[in-house]
């Protein structure tokens, strides 16, 4: 009886010696531990490291940061129960958009298609039948044109003749004439049709225009 007194004491620090080695034994988490927030010690650190004249504060509720642009600054601000209102619509018409300075036009003037005289237009024909114009065309008694030495070829121009007020529009077909002083030289069907065919003066503008 004495002895099974004595062996229970001796148990029960044998299980306490066991406990103690296995909790030494055991490691904890390697690496440095993240503070929770929650951590008394952490709050209890903070506490400490703050001056005793610093004022305790708190802030309740959402906090709002005010634009840096004053413009952008609401006027009011809006409840649960507020109620849109639509702006109210101009009633007055539009004022009229203010006149702009216009130019003052420059007088100038204007150059019509005016009749011209030459003192001396001839005629070609005879001798020259069925050969071929500077144009690509064949010369007939009945081909409509007249010779120039520098105008292109088609350019319209319109012949009056000044004896009897006749006005043919005549395209340049040919080149010529090889005469000093001379300006057209008429195809045998146009001076038929002008009734100019003799060397003398005619009236010339650039046609068909007005």
């Amino acid at each position: 009886m004495v002895e099974a007194d004595v062996r229970r004491p001796r148990i029960v620090a044998s299980v306490a010696l066991i406990a103690t080695f296995a909790v030494v034994a055991v490691p904890g988490p390697s690496g440095p531990r993240a503070s929770s927030p929650f951590d008394a010690s952490s709050i209890d650190l903070v506490s400490a490291a703050r001056p005793e004249t610093e004022t305790d504060v708190r802030v309740r509720g959402p906090m709002t940061i005010e634009p840096l642009d004053p413009g952008a600054r609401s006027d009011g601000s809006l409840d649960h129960d507020s109620t849109l209102l639509e702006p109210s619509q101009p009633t007055e018409p539009p004022t009229a958009r203010p006149g702009a300075a216009q130019p003052t036009p420059e007088t100038g003037t204007v150059r019509r298609n005016r009749w011209r005289h030459d003192a001396e237009a001839s005629w070609y024909g005879p001798g020259f039948i069925g050969n071929g114009t500077a144009c690509g065309q064949i010369l007939t008694r009945s081909l409509v044109g007249v010779a120039h030495r520098t105008l292109p070829c088609g350019t319209l121009i319109a012949f009056r003749n000044p004896e009897n007020g006749r006005v043919v529009v005549a395209p340049v077909v040919d080149r010529g004439p090889f005469v000093s002083g001379r300006r057209w030289d008429l195809t045998y069907g146009l001076c038929k049709q002008l009734d100019h065919c003799y060397t003398g003066p005619i009236d010339w503008r650039y046609g068909p225009r007005d």
